[in-house]
């Protein structure tokens, strides 16, 4: 998934405007970055995941220090080591994400790396009621297992919750990086890290097919798709509403997920595995907007 950026914060002192059309701004960029994973997916043959990682962020990377032009200098060591992390965490979600989408549908995907934002909120808010939330997100974790979801692998379920936990530690680490930085460059920096990291393996899994100019057209495509037009919507987005009401609609990314591998993919989703979906969104939302979160 593309990584979320928003902070609590990121609405005030900005001009306001329509509410629903801000709503609508989120949601079709939650469809614009899953069609960006739809295509990944039809790509893996000739790069495999890893290989498909590395473009993305790649192109990522040149698309963003292209808009921020970062300064490298007056850089503490401090901030750089904080871009570095940042960094990390931005290529393991990413491998570990992609690796997932190679042998699970990209609902279930999305649907278990949401857990990792969803749990990180309930143990910050650090309220008894909050746990509700977490224990509805199980019910629903479970009905897709009960479901056989596209007939679920241990190691595809094992990579999306590892992406989660990545995501997680991607939030956490995002907020040192967005104080230490102005807009985008901290963003740019250490997407730049993620593509290095990437670098070995994606080369190792993909080889030259990196380099054949079909490739790179799809990797800048889902790169375009994935990363930059739903950050830049939801940048607009969150000049128009508050941050709180940002984070349940990206909520709505497992739900947005499933119809997308079931268009696109032709991933089938049965009765059992929808409601699994639901739970898992209706705990995100809840989680995401407790007090104290």
């Amino acid at each position: 998934m593309t990584p979320r950026t928003a902070s609590p914060d990121g609405a005030a002192g900005l001009p306001t405007g329509s509410t629903a059309g801000a709503a609508g701004l989120v949601v079709f960029g939650l469809f614009v970055q899953e069609i960006g994973a739809a295509i990944a997916v039809l790509v893996f043959p000739r790069t495999g995941p890893a290989g498909m990682v590395l473009l993305r962020l790649f192109f990522s990377a040149v698309f963003l220090l292209a808009l921020s032009r970062p300064t490298v200098r007056g850089i503490t060591r401090a901030n750089w080591a904080a871009a570095l992390l940042f960094g990390v965490s931005i290529g393991v979600m990413n491998l570990l994400f992609y690796a997932a989408l190679a042998s699970i549908p990209l609902g279930a995907a999305v649907t278990f790396e949401i857990l990792g934002p969803l749990v990180l909120s309930v143990v910050l808010a650090r309220r008894a009621a909050a746990w509700l939330w977490a224990l509805l997100a199980a019910a629903g974790v479970g009905m897709l297992g009960s479901g056989g979801f596209g007939q679920l692998t241990v190691p595809g379920v094992l990579f999306a919750f590892g992406a989660g936990t990545m995501w997680a530690a991607y939030i956490l680490a995002s907020r040192r990086v967005g104080a230490a930085f102005s807009g985008l460059q901290g963003l740019a920096i250490a997407m730049a890290f993620g593509t290095v990291l990437a670098l070995p393996f994606g080369v190792g899994q993909a080889g030259t097919a990196v380099l054949d100019a079909g490739v790179l057209a799809l990797g800048a495509v889902v790169a375009l798709f994935s990363s930059t037009v739903p950050y830049a919507v939801e940048l607009l987005a969150l000049r128009r509403m508050p941050a709180a009401a940002f984070s349940v609609l990206i909520a709505l990314a497992p739900a947005v997920a499933t119809l997308t591998g079931a268009v696109l993919l032709a991933q089938h989703v049965g009765w059992l595995e929808s409601a699994g979906v639901a739970l898992v969104v209706v705990a995100a939302m809840g989680a995401l907007r407790s007090p104290g979160r």
